[in-house]
């Protein structure tokens, strides 16, 4: 009888199992992962105050107040696209809450609602703009930056005579507002603000979103290469106008604890310079400024960074002046890391 030799089959490289080492290497925020743990570790050592568990829920904080816009900014910038008015897109919105609810007498959260409404038009404007005219998103958003940052200050002088807005801190729906924006809460003897939790909520969603669903491809897909994407039937303007509509939302949100945490007053100057500190975390976290390619949670850890840096400075008692230097360093660093990840990436 006639015996039958079988060969082997050779395993297919493009569906064979890649080690943890190449999977690790091949996520964004791998490298921002690692400079979190080195700068944890560095100040640790360096700085005494940096060990005590009660400044955690300081850094946490200082953490989320960044972190929170970071997570639309970073699909935006993974969508290709950037926002120059996030920054003061936030104060327009604390600005419209307390003003309105002042001037016209009403319950607090009617002027959070219109608040809401305005924030989400501006973030439509700008991707209708972007997506109509076909000008670069930092030329709109700009233009978008300078129109805000007058009528902050115009708006808020004609109506109260002043830069700051009216305490609303008196008012009727105040103190429930407060809560859902503002409050703190204790763990273990560690005090955390409510708007760690809020960000931790927003940074899972969002992350599930981008890795999990349809619209995350679409985000991708529109951020690396939107003519092809379009041609494979990506909805491209509904995805670009939806990611300005979503930097809108998360800037009234943070406008909301502003204004909640300091007692119904806004300050019509704040938020200037604050855009770029959301695109450096984002850019630390992993993102690309040419689009594509990033990481929501990466944009949170770089967050996590800078409040790490900013506090850590500051334990450690040396010139904060030397703070601003170290972020542009840290900024040119992280691009550097980004594209040598993706190159790994893109080779594996």
């Amino acid at each position: 009888m006639a015996s039958t030799i079988t060969s082997p089959v050779s395993a297919d490289d493009r569906v064979s199992a890649r080690s943890l080492a190449a999977r690790l290497l091949s996520r964004p925020e791998i490298g921002s992962l690692v400079g979190a743990a080195v700068i944890l570790v560095f100040f640790l050592i360096a700085a005494p105050p940096f060990r005590d568990i009660n400044n955690t829920g300081t850094i946490l904080y200082q953490a989320a107040l960044i972190g929170v816009m970071t997570v639309p900014v970073s699909l935006l910038m993974i969508g290709g696209e950037f926002d120059l008015s996030a920054g003061v897109a936030v104060t327009t919105s604390g600005l419209t809450a307390g003003l309105i609810a002042y001037q016209l007498s009403l319950n607090v959260w009617v002027g959070v609602v219109i608040a809401l409404a305005l924030s989400l038009t501006i973030g439509a404007f700008n991707g209708w703009l972007l997506m109509r005219t076909g000008l670069p998103s930092f030329l709109v958003t700009l233009g978008t930056f300078f129109i805000l940052q007058g009528l902050n200050i115009a708006v808020t002088r004609l109506t109260s005579g002043a830069v700051a807005s009216n305490s609303i801190s008196d008012m009727d729906g105040f103190s429930t507002a407060k809560a859902v924006f503002a409050s703190e809460f204790k763990v273990g003897g560690v005090t955390i603000k409510i708007i760690v939790v809020w960000w931790i909520a927003f940074v899972a969603i969002a992350a599930w979103m981008l890795l999990r669903t349809q619209i995350g491809n679409w985000i991708f897909a529109v951020g690396g290469d939107a003519a092809a994407a379009r041609a494979v039937g990506v909805p491209v303007k509904k995805v670009k106008i939806g990611l300005f509509m979503a930097v809108g939302f998360f800037a009234w949100f943070t406008g909301m604890q502003l204004l909640f945490v300091q007692n119904g007053v806004v300050q019509s100057g704040e938020g200037v310079g604050k855009e770029f500190l959301y695109i450096i975390a984002a850019v630390v976290g992993g993102c690309l400024l040419t689009g594509g390619y990033g990481s929501v949670i990466g944009g949170a850890i770089g967050a996590l960074i800078f409040s790490m840096v900013q506090l850590g400075v500051v334990y450690a008692g040396w010139n904060p002046d030397w703070f601003r230097a170290f972020l542009g360093a840290m900024l040119l660093l992280a691009t550097i890391v980004n594209l040598v990840v993706k190159k790994q990436a893109e080779a594996r």
